[in-house]
C-alpha cells in the first residue's frame, strides 16, 4: 500500500471512532513518506485522545 492509502484508512478508522487503527494507519503512511498528511492527522489525533483520555493515553 502507499502513504495515501494508508492515510485514507486511517481516515476511514478515524471517522468510525476506531483511534488505534486509525493510529496505526497514520503511522504506516508516514513511515512511507514524512511530509505525507498523516503527520498533522496524527498529531490531531493525539490531541484528541490526550484531551478525553488523559489517564488512559500516553503518547
Amino acid at each position: 500500500m502507499t502513504a495515501e492509502e494508508y492515510y485514507q484508512l486511517g481516515n476511514e478508522y478515524r471517522k468510525k471512532g476506531d483511534w488505534q487503527h486509525a493510529m496505526d494507519n497514520y503511522m504506516e503512511a508516514i513511515a512511507l513518506d514524512p511530509s505525507s498528511p498523516a503527520v498533522e492527522a496524527k498529531l490531531m489525533l493525539e490531541n484528541i485522545l490526550n484531551f478525553y483520555n488523559k489517564d488512559a493515553y500516553n503518547p
